[in-house]
């Protein structure tokens, strides 16, 4: 059979459903054996290998030689002993998070649930609980819609170790860490691509994961190009057609599947403008550059990452937060505080962000913000250099707008308190706009505002006490 005879992706091509249009946010965690040692980064079971990296020093000094202690050494420390999915759940209420999930299987074969597929799994080692399924059942209960994330393409090539004396190359330990394979396959696009036996393995996690815990949402990290086309479309076809999650969504990286097939991902990224297209940023509440629990974490503050929410939402976006919990499943109290506040600013201000389509104008203000995102040749150099580069989000003034709209309500968030108390928005003057406004309401104020209305600005005048802090949304009607 041809090719283009069993590959057909129009068949799976497949629109944001309304409920990921309207959720705008969610949260997911970076949870695994590579939280127990905490060094730098979740990279950490890939860079223990590389002689001469940071962390493969690190760990020759704390742990001994990467003949005697590997990376398996880590599954009977990653005891989880305070993982307590309903305590997860209750953080991703409380931090306004619409859809959420542990990740299923990072890059280091050890899968989150429990598997027929890969004996290596939370349910045989380590926490020896379901994680995947623990969580599944508590946020759904929550009305929280349930996402997998899969990130295990990275696996082709992963634990290839510059020490040929390292477990990873002893054939008992195929079982942990793969069939030894040439050096060369732990590049980005490597010459020797994965075999049949990978790709049906990559594709059986993926299809268990649906079968067994029906994901709102199935997100695949980069790298996924490697995976051959035939094995991509076939968990297409099957998660959308066989199983029939005609309101599931795929996200996805780069080019690694057809644009049309899911929504397209951009890792740490933004666009100057809004796209007619929804898409999805997955960015990280750590300030530290990393995806997991490290030693003497950082976070952003919440202003940042309510700024970021409303940028994004205002372009058509949603954004997806990571938080790493610590080896023992709980969270930093520091981590649990920010989504804690960021939820509480969405209490108030979340009729301007859930639910909303982009304006015909996005953005307003002094601060540009450029086209930017993880792409290959940061990935590239992090495979080289073992640490990521960083993205940073942009500073906002209380001049800089974001405007959403339902039907004929539009709403324009300011990202600051003036200090005169005074907004003019020149978006929504009767020239930008040939509509009169009629009345302004302050979201967390009960009574409307005083405005005026001209040809060069919508002009309203802000009252003494702020209902909050970080941002401020308008809800304007139109007669």
């Amino acid at each position: 059979m041809s090719k283009s005879d069993t590959i057909i992706w129009d068949k799976v091509h497949q629109d944001a459903p309304e409920w990921f249009k309207d959720a705008k946010f969610g949260l997911f965690f970076h949870w695994g054996p590579y939280s127990v040692p905490s060094f730098e980064n979740e990279w950490y079971s890939r860079n223990m290998y590389a002689k001469g990296l940071s962390q493969s020093q690190h760990h020759i000094k704390t742990y001994g030689s990467l003949h005697d202690f590997g990376y398996k050494d880590f599954f009977p420390m990653f005891t989880g002993e305070k993982f307590d999915a309903k305590e997860w759940a209750e953080l991703c209420v409380a931090s306004g998070a619409k859809y959420a999930g542990p990740v299923s299987e990072h890059a280091d074969n050890f899968s989150m649930w429990d598997s027929k597929v890969n004996p290596v799994n939370s349910v045989n080692y380590g926490p020896k609980k379901d994680v995947v399924g623990e969580c599944e059942k508590e946020f759904r209960k929550y009305g929280i819609k349930y996402l997998a994330t899969f990130h295990h393409q990275w696996l082709w090539g992963w634990f290839m170790s510059t020490d040929n004396e390292a477990d990873v190359y002893d054939p008992a330990n195929e079982l942990y860490y793969g069939p030894a394979l040439p050096l060369e396959t732990n590049r980005y696009a490597p010459y020797r691509l994965p075999d049949d036996r990978f790709n049906e393995v990559w594709k059986a996690k993926v299809l268990e994961v649906i079968d067994q815990y029906h994901p709102d949402a199935v997100y695949f990290d980069s790298r996924t190009n490697i995976i051959g086309e035939q094995y991509r479309f076939d968990m297409a076809d099957y998660y959308y057609n066989t199983f029939g999650k005609r309101d599931g969504i795929i996200t996805y990286k780069q080019e690694d599947f057809p644009a049309d097939i899911g929504v397209l991902d951009i890792e740490c990224g933004r666009f100057s403008e809004a796209k007619p297209y929804v898409w999805q940023t997955d960015d990280r509440l750590e300030d530290n550059i990393t995806w997991c629990m490290v030693q003497n974490p950082k976070y952003k503050p919440a202003v940042k990452i309510i700024h970021q929410l409303c940028d994004v939402v205002a372009k058509n976006g949603n954004l997806l937060l990571n938080v790493g919990p610590n080896a023992d499943g709980s969270f930093h109290e520091d981590a649990k505080r920010i989504l804690t506040e960021i939820g509480d600013w969405l209490r108030v201000n979340g009729e301007a962000v859930y639910g909303t389509r982009p304006y015909d104008t996005a953005a307003e203000g002094p601060t540009s913000v450029k086209d930017d995102n993880y792409d290959i040749n940061r990935i590239k150099n992090q495979l080289v250099e073992g640490l990521a580069s960083d993205i940073r989000n942009t500073d906002f003034s209380s001049q800089d707008f974001r405007f959403t709209r339902k039907d004929d309500t539009i709403y324009a968030i300011a990202l600051g308190w003036p200090a005169d108390q005074k907004l003019n928005i020149r978006t929504l003057s009767l020239k930008n706009t040939a509509k009169k406004a009629a009345v302004v309401q302050l979201l967390g104020c009960d009574k409307s505002l005083v405005f005026t209305q001209n040809d060069y600005a919508l002009e309203v005048a802000l009252p003494d006490i702020k209902p909050g802090d970080h941002a401020y949304a308008l809800k304007i009607t139109f007669a």
